[in-house]
């Protein structure tokens, strides 16, 4: 059977690597490993998305979905030191990298938990393991980040949307990066249609960038 990075336990034989993410204001060289999403370098779509994004609440709760091996979270930690930041994947082995990139930085503002696809805490996890706690995850998030997991396929992705984005603060911003030919616009419209009006920001190498808010009542 065909592994993915979106597995909770991809069982591609490890065969540990490095990647480079190199910013205006930031050069980190992060552990990758096969079965993580891009684990060669770090993808365009992130890089796009860390170069167009404003800066985060300097002392905010922020979210990174999706997080892989960590280059959207530590740049979140690096750009906003006082703020706290947790980032969430359903793979085990992309948020044991985070963590190990975490503390190599010294980016300790910085926390990793596994979690279901519902956006549950996986079991057997807690807060000595270097996550964040169960209450973390609830938010509010001042800021999201997120290079989300399109080829899950919609109705996964969709459910994923809802619950995280519905966790963002009232004036929370949810910043996302999507390729134009996977869908970009459409879910632009989708999340119009959910109470998550979105606006696009940034179109750039075949990416955009959609800026999503809470529609309060």
């Amino acid at each position: 059977m065909a592994q993915h990075y979106f597995d909770s336990d991809p069982g591609a034989a490890s065969r540990p690597s490095t990647a480079d993410l190199v910013l205006p204001d930031l050069h980190l060289r992060l552990h990758t490993d096969r079965g993580v999403f891009s684990p060669d370098k770090v993808d365009l779509g992130t890089r796009v998305l860390l170069e167009t994004v404003p800066a985060p609440p300097a002392d905010g709760h922020l979210l990174d979905l999706g997080c892989g091996y960590g280059p959207i979270s530590l740049t979140m930690a690096s750009r906003a030191p006082g703020a706290r930041v947790v980032g969430v994947d359903v793979n085990a082995r992309a948020v044991g990298l985070a963590r190990r990139n975490a503390a190599e930085h010294r980016l300790d503002n910085a926390r990793f938990a596994v979690v279901e696809a519902g956006g549950e805490p996986a079991p057997d996890q807690g807060a000595g393991d270097g996550a964040p706690s169960a209450r973390d995850l609830l938010g509010p998030f001042d800021a999201v980040w997120s290079n989300p997991p399109i080829r899950v396929g919609k109705e996964v992705l969709h459910a994923m949307l809802r619950t995280w984005l519905g966790r963002l603060a009232p004036e929370g911003v949810a910043h996302l990066v999507v390729q134009r030919h996977l869908g970009a616009d459409s879910l632009q419209k989708w999340l119009d249609t959910q109470g998550l009006p979105a606006e696009r920001v940034a179109s750039r190498a075949g990416f955009r960038v959609l800026a999503v808010r809470r529609s309060l009542p």
